[in-house]
């Protein structure tokens, strides 16, 4: 079926989480009076992310828990979910997309919230594995929980030990797994965070009995009987009932390249979320923005960056221009420790680990270039995160002896 131009103006959103989302309801709340069209190749009504790897596994919560809005939010602003329907094409000349049924829909603004999709690591016999997962989406998530419900030995293999990977072992160890987390690099989280930090979450997670094995690289897979074994390069063998991997993952461009849209790390974008045709927009996963306070581009996986970006679009198209300019943060719940991140620590030349004169495990990291402070790691620690939030804002200067020094109150007049 081909659906003509509309008389009346259409928004049409490739992309329903939570960028896509928060978008089309934005849109509604800045006076869009147009339709908005809301597209998703994932036939479940929108949900949360973050659950996934973390509360989900371990819940018994009904997947309707997971909604990012109530079905019913979608009729009352008037936004035509289509769920379960994938784009396939984009003409940016025609203003039109194309779906996997053959239907053709014509936009007069378009928004690109694609996502990414998990990288698929080039390993001997990984396609015939069986019970592997990807944790990128709820299906993955259920999967996983019906594979662990079915496996008597309950062995686990995590290929990855980023945040995906620790949280999804730290939930996954809850529910009496056993657990390896193999990564290639010589220690976890190595690409975001301080070797400090890096030192605490393999203990923190060998407390609770998972094991990590760093510098491990996976060269292959043998299955057989439903039963993985697991081999790394150096020979080491690992068996599995369950193989997740978490490797990072790459920009869904596919839409963007039809289009002819820039693309770098990601879809460009300007500070109002418009790529280099006038009529698209990105947000999210999938863009490449400029960060006014770190001087530089950047591309985030953030729920943060999703809804902000998902704003400073709507605004835009609505004709209320606002330039994007947030620092971004981010968190991670693992066992009985919340970590929450603000800023981006890459190009730090000091660290600075303060503890607080408390019985509970609470500490922060900060990430110094120069004098000036580019981001912080609170583990149980809101008020560190607040603090730091503030000094790196106001791009203020402090006193990292009294910062050191956990006898000295952690405020602003007690910094300076």
């Amino acid at each position: 079926m081909t659906k003509h131009p509309l008389t009346t103006a259409t928004c049409i959103i490739v992309g329903a989480s939570h960028a896509g989302v928060n978008a089309a309801f934005a849109l509604r709340k800045e006076g869009w009076a147009g339709k908005i069209v809301l597209i998703d190749s994932d036939p479940r009504l929108p949900y949360h992310r973050p659950p996934l790897s973390k509360t989900y596994i371990t819940s018994d919560d009904p997947i309707e828990k997971l909604a990012l809005k109530p079905e019913a939010s979608y009729t009352q602003d008037d936004i035509e979910l289509l769920l379960g329907v994938t784009v396939t094409q984009l003409d940016a000349k025609a203003k039109k997309i194309s779906t996997h049924s053959g239907d053709e829909l014509y936009y007069d603004k378009l928004i690109l919230a694609t996502g990414a999709s998990p990288i698929v690591p080039a390993i001997s016999g990984l396609t015939d594995a069986h019970n592997l997962f990807f944790m990128r989406n709820l299906e993955d998530s259920l999967g996983i929980k019906a594979a662990l419900h079915n496996s008597s030995n309950k062995r686990i293999v995590i290929i990855g030990g980023g945040y995906i990977g620790l949280e999804t072992a730290a939930s996954l160890k809850k529910l009496g797994a056993s657990v390896v987390v193999l990564e290639r690099e010589n220690r976890i989280l190595a690409r975001v965070t301080a070797p400090e930090m890096s030192a605490f979450f393999l203990q923190l997670h060998e407390s609770h009995g998972v094991n990590i094995i760093t510098d491990k690289n996976v060269s292959a897979i043998n299955t057989d009987a439903g039963v993985n074994n697991v081999i790394t390069s150096d020979g080491a063998e690992y068996p599995a009932d369950i193989i997740i991997v978490g490797v990072g993952v790459r920009v869904n461009k596919t839409l963007a390249e039809q289009a002819g849209l820039t693309i770098e790390n990601g879809i460009c974008v300007d500070a109002q979320a418009r790529t280099s045709d006038e009529n698209i927009y990105a947000i999210g996963d999938c863009t490449y923005h400029f960060n006014p306070h770190y001087q530089r581009y950047i591309r985030l996986e953030s729920v943060q960056n999703a809804v902000d970006q998902a704003k400073i679009a709507a605004l835009a198209i609505c004709g209320k221009g606002q330039d994007y300019n947030t620092l971004p943060w981010f968190w991670s719940d693992q066992y009985d420790v919340k970590l929450q991140m603000v800023g981006l620590s890459t190009g730090y030349d000091q660290v600075i680990i303060r503890h607080e004169n408390t019985t509970e495990q609470k500490f922060s990291t900060w990430y110094f270039s120069g004098d000036e402070l580019l981001a912080v790691d609170a583990i149980n620690n809101a008020k560190a995160y607040v603090m730091g939030t503030k000094i790196i804002k106001a791009k203020m200067r402090i006193n990292k002896t009294a910062l050191a020094d956990s006898n000295c109150e952690l405020t602003l007049d007690r910094l300076q």
